[in-house]
C-alpha cells in the first residue's frame, strides 16, 4: 500500500456545516456496517456533531443499536459518576439520547484503583472487539489528541498521564470553570492504539486551533506535537472550519457550501 505524504483535507463554511457532514458520513457508515467499532473524542468540537447524530436517530436514519463505541480517555482519579467526569459528558451528548447498547459502550474507568491493569483492560476490549474501525478525534491548541500531551516521547498503548496546564485550563467548564478542579492526570488511548484504527477523522474548529492544524499539515512529524502523527496514517481525514484552517499554507479541499 502507497501511503500519503500528508492527510485528506477538506474546510467547511462554518461548524455546523462540518459536523452535519461528518454525522452523515457516520450515519452512511452505520448503515453499511451496524457492527462497526467507533472510536469517540470529548471537548468542545464534537458537541455540535453529537447533536446532529442524536437529530439524525430521532428522524430514523441513523441506527446504533448494533455498534461499539470505545472513548480515547477518562480523567484519572474520578468515578463515571462523577459531573466533570467524561462518561457523564457521554450520556449527556450522545449515549443517553441514541440506541447505543450499554454492553457495547466501553469507557476508561478513572477511578481504577491500579490504572496500569485498567489500561491493559481497554487494550484487551480494543482487540477483542476487532480494532477500531472509524476513530474520531479533536485535537488541543496545543498539538494533543486523546491525552497524549506533547513530549520527547510518546505512549503507543493506553496509559496514565499527566496533563498540561493548558490542557486542564481546557476542560475547566466541566469543574465549575476552575482549573486547579480539573484532575491532573488522565488516562488516555496511547498514539499506537489510535494509529492502528482503520479510519481517522480529526475534527478541527476555531481560530485557537489554526496555529496547531497548520503545524500538522505544514509541518514535520514530531513527538512535540502529537497530532502531527497522522502524517503517517494511510487514511485520515482532517475536517475544519474556515477559522481553523486561516494559516494553512496549502491549498485543502473547500466543501460546497
Amino acid at each position: 500500500m502507497i501511503r500519503p505524504t500528508s492527510p485528506r483535507v477538506t474546510v467547511f463554511h462554518n461548524e455546523r456545516a462540518l459536523a452535519h457532514a461528518t454525522a452523515q458520513r457516520v450515519a452512511d457508515l452505520l448503515a453499511r456496517n451496524p457492527r462497526v467499532v467507533l472510536g469517540l473524542p470529548t471537548g468542545r468540537t464534537p458537541v455540535r456533531l453529537y447533536r446532529e447524530l442524536v437529530a439524525l436517530y430521532a428522524r430514523g436514519r441513523a441506527d446504533f443499536s448494533q455498534a461499539t463505541t470505545f472513548n480515547l480517555d477518562e480523567f484519572f482519579g474520578i468515578d463515571a459518576s462523577h459531573p466533570g467526569s467524561y462518561r457523564t459528558f457521554m450520556v449527556e451528548h450522545l449515549f443517553g439520547r441514541v440506541n447505543l447498547s450499554p454492553e457495547r459502550i466501553h469507557f476508561l474507568n478513572g477511578a481504577a484503583p491500579d490504572p496500569q491493569a485498567e489500561c491493559q483492560r481497554y487494550e484487551d476490549e480494543i482487540s477483542a472487539a476487532g480494532g477500531i474501525d472509524l476513530q474520531i478525534l479533536g485535537i488541543g491548541t496545543n498539538g494533543h489528541i486523546g491525552f497524549n500531551e506533547p513530549a520527547r516521547e510518546l505512549a503507543a498503548r493506553t496509559h496514565r498521564v499527566r496533563l498540561k496546564t493548558e490542557t486542564r485550563r481546557a476542560n475547566a467548564a466541566l469543574f465549575g470553570g476552575d482549573p486547579g478542579r480539573v484532575p491532573p492526570e488522565a488516562l488516555s488511548m496511547g498514539m499506537g492504539t489510535i494509529m492502528q484504527a482503520r479510519t481517522i477523522l480529526l475534527l478541527a474548529t476555531g481560530k485557537s486551533k489554526a496555529r496547531c492544524i497548520a503545524r500538522l499539515l505544514d509541518g514535520t512529524v514530531t513527538t512535540r506535537l502529537p497530532a502531527s502523527f497522522l502524517q503517517l496514517h494511510a487514511d485520515v481525514d482532517v475536517l475544519m472550519d474556515e477559522a481553523a484552517a486561516s494559516e494553512v499554507t496549502s491549498a485543502p479541499r473547500r466543501a460546497a457550501p
